[in-house]
């Protein structure tokens, strides 16, 4: 049965049942514990503008919707409004955000196999829909697993990547940047986040927003920066986020820390994301 192309409900129960139901959503520790609460799923046009916007802002690497097909499927020619980017947010769970954040320099254990072990599991999810809509007749790709994806340099941003899962999510509706350039959304900010991109046509999901920080207090208000005092390596101050200061403690310090305190190779921090007003939801202006 062929579904409907107006399908994008049918995704959503796909993913979130899956997510909701897959014993591979494990932190893989002994009591078996959830990776990750139920998703947020949100969908774009391949012929959205801000696709385009993308590869200016961050730089001409930074892959369109057609792009990626023609990569995926050199003998297809695909239009830019054929393609329908599918991205979701995978919200941490309530006891790994709150072990976070009793964290001040470190990773809590929860935290760390979330970013390894869950970060598996979202690649499971990629492989999942595809898998799913092409046996339906929809070609089907995850971007961000193609042998082409790679990090490359930024003149404005230092380093950025060929796909970025966030700014899926941001033209898909699902949120905003933050100071600490994390995503907020209606789950808040301690989240992983994916796509897939698919010849299918889905009604875009509306952006609730208009400004692309739009959800961050630092930025509406001058009155938050909370993610300033949780950083404990200085990454993040009134004028954004330094990636060289995060990757360093992150790929340095934190890999000795999860290999030495909780037995596997990993890392993670996540100071930024809990403990802040944007943890688990859109913060509210308070007047």
């Amino acid at each position: 049965m062929k579904y409907s192309h107006n399908s994008g409900e049918w995704i959503e129960t796909v993913l979130r049942e899956f997510v909701e139901n897959s014993p591979e959503n494990s932190l893989r520790n002994s009591a078996n514990d959830r990776a990750f609460d139920s998703p947020l799923v949100g969908f774009s046009s391949g012929a959205d503008s801000l696709y385009q916007d993308f590869k200016e802002h961050v730089g001409p690497f930074h892959w369109t919707p057609v792009e990626v097909f023609e990569q995926a499927f050199p003998d297809l020619k695909v239009g830019a409004e054929e393609i329908t980017v599918i991205s979701w947010v995978l919200p941490q769970t309530e006891a790994t955000r709150k072990d976070n954040r009793k964290q001040d320099v470190y990773p809590s254990e929860s935290w760390a196999r979330a970013r390894i072990f869950g970060e598996e599991f979202n690649n499971r999810v990629r492989k999942h829909l595809v898998e799913l809509l092409m046996a339906e007749g929809y070609e089907a790709v995850a971007p961000v697993l193609l042998s082409g994806w790679k990090r490359e340099l930024s003149q404005r941003f230092t380093f950025a990547s060929t796909w970025s899962e966030r700014h899926a999510a941001y033209a898909s509706g699902l949120g905003t940047f933050g100071l600490c350039d994390g995503l907020i959304t209606a789950r808040g900010k301690a989240m992983r986040v994916g796509s897939v991109a698919a010849r299918i046509a889905i009604e875009p999901t509306p952006r609730p927003y208009s400004d692309h920080h739009e959800y961050c207090l630092f930025y509406s208000t001058g009155a938050c920066g909370k993610c300033i005092e949780r950083c404990p390596v200085q990454a993040v101050s009134p004028n954004g986020h330094d990636k060289l200061k995060c990757l360093s403690h992150l790929r340095n310090e934190t890999t000795k820390h999860v290999k030495s305190h909780y037995g596997f190779d990993g890392y993670g921090c996540g100071l930024c994301q809990t403990g802040v007003p944007c943890e688990s939801k859109i913060p509210k202006i308070r007047n």
